[in-house]
């Protein structure tokens, strides 16, 4: 199971990038479906965070 969290980039029929997230890192940080988060861009990575209203 080292693998598990190994994901690859899938492409839409319209040209949009994603990539699937482990059920169990999203239910441990308690996203639900249709959250809203942040995504940057860090340095050679990037940062997906819970998106929250100022």
């Amino acid at each position: 199971m080292k693998n598990q969290n190994i994901r690859k980039l899938t492409k839409t029929g319209r040209g949009t990038i994603y990539v699937t997230l482990p059920k169990d890192i999203v239910a441990s940080l308690d996203w639900k479906e249709h959250q809203k988060l942040a995504i940057t861009r860090g340095k050679g990575c990037v940062i997906i965070r819970d998106w929250k209203k100022k």
